[in-house]
């Protein structure tokens, strides 16, 4: 089971890193747009119905300790993110993500963004094959094998120090 999982996942983060966008555009309640498959960053920051995006990194300052790991790591780890366009919490997190990323220098080809449906659901599966019950979830991948997750805000509930604490005991 494991080694299909990683099957799954390396062609995914192929999949990912040779088109931008595969995904379906859901009207699940009035007025809201969700996004179900793989999307681009690019996509949440220009798209009007994701205005949750510019707003939410406002007055935020990336951890430097989590920077620092991700840049030490950056060639070697991929990060797999599961979010609902819907979900405040993603909403909080994804920005605040992103802007992290941006200050460690790590490769936005090493990002697959993965949009799930309100029932937690994605295309293919791979939702469901992953265990994926909230989210965001982080997924830290090295090597196809998944090293850690952080789960919306993590356990400390800032998900920035979780994330720096599961890159540098992957990269050890």
């Amino acid at each position: 089971m494991k080694k299909w999982i990683s099957t799954v996942l390396a062609l995914v983060i192929v999949s990912a890193s040779f088109a931008q966008t595969q995904f379906e555009v859901l009207v699940e309640r009035p007025n809201e747009k969700s996004l179900k498959g793989i999307i681009s960053r690019s996509l949440l920051e220009k798209d009007s119905s994701f205005k949750w995006y510019a707003e939410n990194l406002k007055a935020y300052t990336p951890r430097p300790d989590a920077a620092e790991a991700l840049r030490k790591y950056k060639d070697s780890i991929q990060l797999l993110i599961f979010i609902g366009t819907w979900c405040s919490d993603s909403h909080f997190v994804i920005p605040k993500l992103y802007a992290l990323t941006d200050a460690a220098g790590f490769p936005e080809d090493h990002i697959t963004l993965i949009g799930v449906d309100r029932g937690k659901k994605t295309l293919g599966h791979l939702a469901e094959a992953l265990n994926i019950k909230n989210v965001p979830t982080i997924i830290v991948m090295k090597n196809g094998q998944e090293l850690g997750r952080v789960v919306e805000y993590g356990k400390y509930g800032m998900f920035d120090k979780e994330l720096g604490e599961i890159v540098v005991t992957a990269g050890n």
